[in-house]
């Protein structure tokens, strides 16, 4: 018999937002701490590392409300790196708060000194080692034709510095609807701060790009998230109003939410502009493809967030304060996904298809070949059987036991009602309720689920305090931050054993 070699196609990872990461600057995204995670990954036998959207957060600090979808945030850039490279004397950076806590992000500290150090790097160009070299890549990333998307995001910053921070909607009306000698006058007035905000997005890349390179070198894969929707106030929506449901005004006719259910009475009011699905159609999704594309470059796997919105998406009147009134419209459908696979080749994609299914979605992620997500902790129904139980899973499926919107497993174990809990019990042989997590975790790997993603927050078995998010609530949400003596040997070795016994070591 022919000795054929079985493709290893098993595989796991860890679910770590990057602002999740510290370091002495506030969030340690891609500082020591990140490399350091990377090493640690590599040694537990992962191959993935998910993180969550990359981009600049407006109010309410959410990576899916985002000032650009193609922009970096620059709280990620690492101030220890800028004061290796001379942009910035240590005595500097050390005279600013970043908060004190050691587990949770202060982002109004973040705000206040983050930028002000940054600006004094800008400041400081011609001071940096190899100045000239990087002035040279820096004119070449600003004039690069990947990069169109700059000038604008750049501008629409310093625009809002200029209105108080206030919506782009609130503008003058010759700079709101982007009249020409009012853009021309605006570049001229605003160049510096324009200038900056693009140094800020070289670095970002610059930074990220060298992370990412380190970590496929180590044979971790970077999952990467592409909300469905951009946020009205942004750089996207102002500079092309052309590819969403505004009217003449660029007021929003409708406006993106889901509708009641069993979690929310009066359904989720997201506000986000809609797409014009027709014109993306006649442009041959050309935004989209220039969109999906800039995402891998930052990413090697892309979970496109909210799936079911490209089959169907759900239309709310804007003004309207609650979700209760709309109306479902179709989607793109496959041929959007048909478009990307003949532009951009077969990508890694995981589809977020969480959430009533109807039977148009399901086949749509049928079609698609994309593999779904499976949540552990939606499995524990004691009234009915579940698709998410591990013996009704497919190969073709991405397991976590949640997601950065689930609480942690320890807290949502605690709270289980006492049906569901007995059942849990039963199904994962769980004696003692301090054994839950890990139970949990090795149902996932043991599951033939080809991928198995646990959040960090549950390898720690951490409670409600480590919670990402909580959906529809505004507050307290985005900003745990791990304990830089978490990842210890034990921890490391224990991840390795699992991934080893169940046939999921890279």
């Amino acid at each position: 018999m022919a000795n054929s070699k079985k493709k290893q196609t098993r595989a796991c990872g860890v679910l770590l937002p990057i602002f999740s990461l510290s370091s002495e600057y506030g969030i340690g995204a891609f500082s020591k701490e990140a490399y350091e995670f990377v090493d640690f990954l590599e040694k537990a036998g992962q191959s993935y590392w998910q993180i969550l959207p990359l981009g600049p957060t407006s109010y309410g600090d959410s990576p899916y409300q985002s000032f650009s979808t193609f922009a970096g945030n620059p709280y990620f850039i690492d101030i220890t790196e800028l004061i290796s490279e001379g942009f910035l004397a240590k005595e500097e950076a050390d005279k600013y708060d970043f908060g004190g806590s050691e587990e949770y992000i202060d982002y109004e500290r973040m705000y206040k000194s983050r930028y002000k150090l940054l600006q004094k790097a800008f400041e400081n160009f011609d001071k940096a080692k190899n100045a000239n070299e990087l002035k040279k890549e820096f004119e070449a990333f600003k004039k690069s034709p990947d990069n169109d998307w700059l000038q604008d995001y750049s501008l629409f910053m310093a625009l809002k510095n200029a209105n108080g921070g206030r919506s782009w909607n609130t503008w003058e009306e010759d700079l709101r609807l982007r009249k020409s000698a009012a853009m021309k006058a605006a570049l001229v007035k605003y160049a510096d701060e324009v200038e900056f905000y693009s140094f800020l997005q070289f670095v970002f890349l610059k930074q990220w790009t060298k992370l990412k390179a380190y970590a496929n070198s180590k044979g971790i894969e970077i999952i990467g998230d592409i909300p469905i929707y951009v946020a009205f106030d942004s750089a996207d929506t102002w500079a092309n109003p052309e590819l969403f449901q505004l009217d003449k005004k660029n007021t929003p006719i409708d406006v993106a939410g889901c509708p009641p259910d069993a979690f929310s009475a009066t359904g989720q009011l997201w506000g986000n502009p809609l797409y014009r699905w027709d014109y993306h159609k006649k442009t041959g999704y050309k935004w989209w493809m220039k969109r999906i594309g800039h995402c891998y470059k930052l990413y090697d796997v892309v979970r496109i967030d909210h799936f079911r919105g490209f089959d169907e998406y759900y239309a709310i009147p804007y003004g309207n304060p609650t979700a209760e009134i709309g109306e479902w419209r179709k989607g793109p459908g496959f041929d959007l996904f048909d478009t990307m696979k003949k532009e951009l080749g077969e990508k890694k994609v995981i589809a977020e298809d969480l959430g009533y299914l109807t039977p148009s979605v399901i086949k749509l992620v049928k079609r698609t070949g994309y593999p779904g997500m499976k949540i552990l902790q939606f499995a524990f129904d004691s009234r009915e059987e579940s698709d998410y139980l591990p013996h009704n899973y497919t190969k073709n499926c991405i397991v976590y036991t949640g997601t950065h919107d689930n609480e942690t497993t320890r807290g949502w174990y605690n709270h289980l009602p006492k049906a569901d809990k007995k059942f849990c019990k039963e199904y994962l042989g769980i004696h003692y309720a301090k054994d839950a997590v890990w139970e949990c975790i090795r149902s996932a790997f043991a599951s033939v689920s080809d991928t198995a993603i646990i959040p960090m927050q549950d390898y720690l078995e951490l409670d409600m305090y480590a919670r990402i998010n909580t959906p529809s609530t505004l507050g307290g949400n985005w900003v745990w931050r791990m304990k830089k003596d978490a990842l210890t040997e034990e921890l490391c070795n224990k991840m390795h054993d699992y991934a080893r016994i169940y046939g999921r070591l890279r």
